[in-house]
């Protein structure tokens, strides 16, 4: 079943992970050996999570794993896409089965 609207989920990293816990997006950026900026982009909603990210996230924080980060990651952007079909201009084939 499709969630309704998910959160990306660098919104959840960011309020559930690193304001809870009372870090910096600085010191987290360093620790998990990126960079603030890419960090930042993540959480602000301007980028995704990468496998990469996911098992770097997986290794600093231990919960959530990397394939929960991912799996949230693809529902936000599933869902994202589905909002924009009615532009893809593609129609269901009319075949026969035998």
């Amino acid at each position: 079943m499709a969630m309704f609207n998910p959160a990306h989920p660098g919104e959840i990293l960011k309020e559930l992970i690193i304001e809870s816990l009372g870090l910096t997006i600085t010191d987290v950026a360093s620790h998990l050996g990126v960079s603030r900026k890419t960090l930042s982009k993540i959480l602000n909603t301007h980028g995704s999570i990468t496998p990469e990210m996911a098992v770097r996230l997986e290794l600093a924080f231990g919960k959530p794993t990397a394939d929960h980060w991912l799996r949230m990651q693809n529902a936000f952007d599933l869902w994202q896409t589905r909002q924009q079909k009615a532009s893809f201009q593609v129609s269901p084939y009319n075949v026969q089965m035998a």
